[in-house]
């Protein structure tokens, strides 16, 4: 086995029992945080976060607003991940523009960008499915990104189930319906809007943002990064584990 895979597999073990470990902090506990957390944003965020949420999954869905190129064929894992790390970093870049510009603009422009900074998100992973071989045309690779967006960013007790589904995506993945006309995608976006971690959108809260916002926006894509790439691996190498 080359070097470079064995490295990957060693990272995806530490990853798998990170992912699987139960949180410390208590649910009841977590969940009263998240709320007084999500007290000092407006509700005219709330508003926006929940259209966008709900504009992202129906977009990534239907697959019609985010272009990409064929699954990369006849690639070594090395060269697949060289080409996601220069996709994370041009993206990385993009959005800590982004983040900065929003926070300095002040609550109206952080709210105007908000679908934006969640569409450079998601076209990171669009980007990152193709380059791991995967085929975005099929619904339900589409629907794979939208668990790992959901991995990345929501609360901790939310990870746990839904690593479940990422972990046996394989097994999982026939019990969804063949059409996606089928499937039943309004329960899932309430389902995401309900779960994701709102702290999130800390540079939407007045008087802060222009301190959060580039800062947030990098770690955030540093952790799709690491999330994104672990879950491809864990298809690739699903019997090692």
């Amino acid at each position: 086995m080359e070097v470079y895979m064995q490295k990957a597999i060693n990272e995806l073990k530490l990853w798998d029992k990170k992912m699987s470990k139960k949180p410390f902090i208590n649910i009841d506990i977590a969940k009263g945080l998240q709320n007084k957390m999500n007290s000092f944003i407006p509700e005219k965020a709330h508003e926006i976060i929940t259209m966008g949420i709900k504009n992202m999954v129906k977009g990534v869905l239907i697959g019609s607003e985010f272009s990409t190129k064929p699954p990369l064929t006849n690639a070594t894992l090395k060269e697949r991940e060289e080409k996601v790390l220069n996709k994370l970093d041009f993206y990385k870049k993009t959005a800590t523009i982004s983040g900065a510009g929003t926070g300095a603009g002040g609550f109206f422009v952080g709210l105007a960008d908000f679908p934006i900074l969640l569409g450079i998100k998601i076209k990171f992973l669009f980007d990152t499915t193709s380059l791991y071989g995967f085929d975005v045309k099929n619904y339900k690779e589409r629907l794979y990104i939208l668990y790992i967006f959901q991995l990345a960013f929501s609360s901790k007790e939310r990870r746990l189930e839904i690593y479940k589904y990422i972990r046996n995506w394989n097994i999982y993945a026939k019990s969804l319906p063949q059409d996606i006309n089928d499937f039943n995608w309004r329960k899932f976006q309430q389902e995401y809007r309900d779960y994701i971690d709102l702290a999130k959108t800390l540079q939407l809260v007045p008087g802060i943002g222009a301190v959060v916002g580039a800062v947030a926006n990098y770690k955030l894509m540093n952790k799709l990064g690491e999330t994104s790439m672990n879950s491809y691996r864990l298809r690739m190498f699903k019997d090692i584990l």
